[in-house]
């Protein structure tokens, strides 16, 4: 299920990649160069939407819900895959009662002890 979902995820983001490069601007045409042709309006005139920007809108949305998906799948992922579930945790030894000492590392090394003076 997750490999697949990934399949489809990458085929939605060539897809949707392809799909914007396919689509003019607002000011491809000619006219727009020399300030003729656009409209008054603040983002310019807005005619039918075409299938390109249908398509867009269908990538955009699946591309998101397929993300979405993705991410709650890994995070409820279980399984061996993680390289950390392992590990053993670091042991930690105890200075003896009434040592000055502090306690040792896992590595084995010790500090000095404080004297005061």
């Amino acid at each position: 299920m997750f490999i697949l979902l990934i399949i489809i995820h990458v085929a939605v983001c060539i897809a949707l990649i392809m799909i914007v490069l396919l689509q003019t601007g607002k000011g491809a045409d000619m006219g727009a160069a020399f300030g003729g042709g656009s409209s008054q309006t603040l983002f310019g005139s807005t005619g039918a939407s075409t299938f390109l920007s249908k398509a867009t809108t269908g990538a955009a949305i699946l591309f998101m819900v397929t993300s979405l998906s993705l991410a709650y799948l890994s995070r409820h992922r279980t399984g061996d895959e993680s390289v950390v579930t392992g590990t053993p945790a670091p042991v930690q030894t105890q200075a003896a009662p009434g040592s000055t000492a502090p306690p040792a590392t896992d590595s084995g090394e010790t500090q000095p002890a404080k004297t005061t003076e």
